[in-house]
């Protein structure tokens, strides 16, 4: 079991000082626009990921005119107490320490206290570029394999390096032979590895996002979720070989898992051009209650589950299912906000658990 009981946030976004204390395990948070629930949200986001949601740099999280910030939290984790404190210092250091421990590396975090997110502007994983499914799939596989997470740092770093190589190479007009050779070696070690972790992964993973959505919608809608990867089909070693000029020419690095995706389609046309609002939002919402169902198995605690302004993404029904299920019939922790304080209270009363409710002025 996994519990947040309070967080303290110390000049956080649009918090100068602020403590909460969580006495329930659902939590409403109401408020106007402005008043900060979806920071106190995103708070909570970085004390597992140690980083905002929103991709946001560091310095853009702490109170305007101030220097530095302090997340602090302490958690019940599989009946044992847990304090994590994230700080950024006024020399724009940034540390994590977890049970007074200091993390060398943050990434040795990822994954001890998942959380999964749900925003509004998180359609661009339907209708965005494949970057977003990437980094959606990543985010996962990072959280239940320390591994994939060490080789996805490998990956990147030795891309970025064939890139560099790629762009001088093309300013001399010489390429170093042997250097590229190496470099492709470690990117087909590390990048070998990744695909092969992703294409196990997704299909589950895919055919349980599909079982999910038809939940939500009602029916399948002829949904069809299939990954996509140049390695299907071709050797990662003969695929950098072959297209060796035309990475000359463009400067970068065309093949490779960089460039793998989650294809949707609904009766073979393309889901983005073809959807409703209604059946974006629904498989919008497949995909994320899949991340944190995969992650209640593979850890074996429920992740904390947060919503942010879900009430504008469905109607009445599908928000009482989608909350009966989250709320009740799971042991996890549930984070939602809602600039309605009435409408929030009705349907959690609605689905009869008790829960608290936070209001922001």
């Amino acid at each position: 079991m996994l519990r947040l009981q309070n967080i303290s946030l110390v000049q956080f976004r649009n918090y100068v000082q602020q403590p909460f204390l969580f006495t329930e395990r659902v939590v409403g948070i109401c408020g106007a626009n402005g008043t900060g629930k979806t920071n106190l949200l995103d708070a909570i986001y970085y004390l597992s990921f140690s980083r905002s949601y929103f991709a946001r740099p560091d310095s853009q999280n702490v109170f305007h005119g101030m220097q530095g910030m302090r997340i602090e939290g302490n958690y019940i984790l599989e009946n044992e107490p847990r304090h994590l404190v994230c700080i950024l210092r006024e020399t724009n250091r940034k540390e994590l320490i977890l049970d007074e421990e200091v993390y060398k590396k943050f990434s040795d975090h990822i994954g001890k206290l998942p959380c999964v997110m749900i925003a509004p502007d998180d359609i661009v994983l339907i209708a965005g570029g494949s970057e977003e499914r990437r980094k959606f799939i990543d985010t996962i596989l990072s959280q239940i394999n320390k591994e994939y997470l060490s080789k996805l740092i490998d990956y990147n770093k030795i891309l970025q390096q064939r890139n560099s190589l790629l762009k001088q190479s093309a300013e001399t007009g010489s390429i170093d032979a042997a250097l590229v050779e190496i470099l492709n070696n470690q990117l087909c070690a590390a990048g070998n590895y990744i695909f092969t972790e992703r294409k196990a992964f997704l299909q589950d993973f895919l055919a349980l996002s599909g079982s999910i959505y038809q939940r939500i919608a009602g029916k399948d809608d002829g949904l069809a979720l299939q990954y996509t990867s140049q390695l299907l089909t071709d050797n990662f070693e003969a695929l950098l070989k072959g297209t060796l000029q035309k990475d000359l020419a463009v400067q970068r690095t065309t093949a490779g898992i960089h460039r793998d995706d989650l294809v949707f389609t609904m009766d073979q046309s393309l889901f983005k051009i073809e959807a409703s609002q209604g059946q974006r939002k629904s498989l919008l919402f497949a995909l994320k209650l899949a991340e944190w169902q995969t992650l209640k198995e593979k850890k074996g605690f429920t992740p904390i589950l947060l919503l942010d302004d879900v009430f504008e993404k469905l109607d009445e029904q599908r928000m009482f299912q989608l909350l009966q299920w989250v709320c009740t019939e799971s042991d996890g922790q549930v984070f939602i906000t809602d600039t309605h304080t009435e409408r929030l209270q009705k349907q959690l009363s609605d689905i009869e658990i008790k829960y608290q409710l936070i209001e922001l002025k």
